[in-house]
């Protein structure tokens, strides 16, 4: 019954798919119950630079980071720069925290769960930059409302980003993107597509590095990947 309600991400209230895949190896636990604790976003209260890091910094935020590797190369090349990523999955945590730690990445903290929640305690206008890079499809037509790309959590993104912020979105999956093409020229009064021609959305842009799922999107399956960066107007 539940995946006939009205709405989106943002008033279903709860997340869908799996949190957990292969059992975690003894290291991976490891990280799980020592070294996330020490850099999770704190359970409740605002969400701030100031609290997370100890000092005003541009506050960075990934939606569904996967196994980390955007979020790590970002946050090795803006050292100066704050990173939240939040997860569901469990596996993918743990292998964010194996990035953290060879990494030595002081400016990341991760949140094991809603993306959302921890989004809507971030104050608005606080973000430089947001990521939305391979959300899940939910390719059939009654499932639309919990894709990630809907009015409501754009809205969101909005309001969280400052003016002049980037947000940017990746897929592979062709349903998705005309969805989400549809869901962002609804808002065009709150962002500005960033377009120069069909290079804009086919070519990766600088600083936006190859994930492993993308790699295998494009290399195993044969999947063409789209590119988009939106301004905060």
């Amino acid at each position: 019954m539940t995946a006939f309600k009205e709405g989106d991400p943002t008033t279903l209230n709860r997340l869908y798919g799996r949190s957990q895949g292969k059992p975690l190896r003894a290291g991976q636990q490891e990280l799980i119950d020592k070294l996330l604790p020490q850099i999770a976003v704190p359970a409740e209260g605002p969400v701030t630079a100031e609290r997370l890091f100890g000092h005003d910094r541009p506050l960075h935020f990934e939606i569904g980071f996967g196994g980390g590797e955007h979020l790590a190369y970002r946050a090795d090349l803006l050292p100066d720069h704050g990173f939240i990523g939040a997860e569901p999955f469990v596996n993918g945590v743990a292998q964010a925290l194996v990035h953290v730690r060879d990494g030595r990445l002081a400016n990341v903290r991760l949140h094991w769960g809603d993306a959302l929640e921890v989004l809507a305690r971030i104050p608005d206008g606080s973000l430089s930059m947001l990521y939305l890079l391979h959300p899940d499809p939910w390719p059939k037509a009654k499932h639309a409302k919990r894709r990630m790309m809907n009015d409501g959590p754009v809205r969101l993104f909005a309001a969280k980003l400052k003016p002049g912020g980037e947000f940017r979105f990746g897929t592979d999956h062709a349903v998705y993107l005309r969805h989400a093409l549809m869901v962002m020229q609804r808002h065009d009064d709150l962002f500005e597509w960033q377009v120069k021609g069909r290079e804009s959305w086919e070519n990766r842009p600088s600083g936006w590095c190859e994930t492993r799922y993308e790699h295998k999107a494009r290399t195993v399956y044969g999947h063409e990947v789209w590119y988009f960066r939106y301004r905060r107007r």
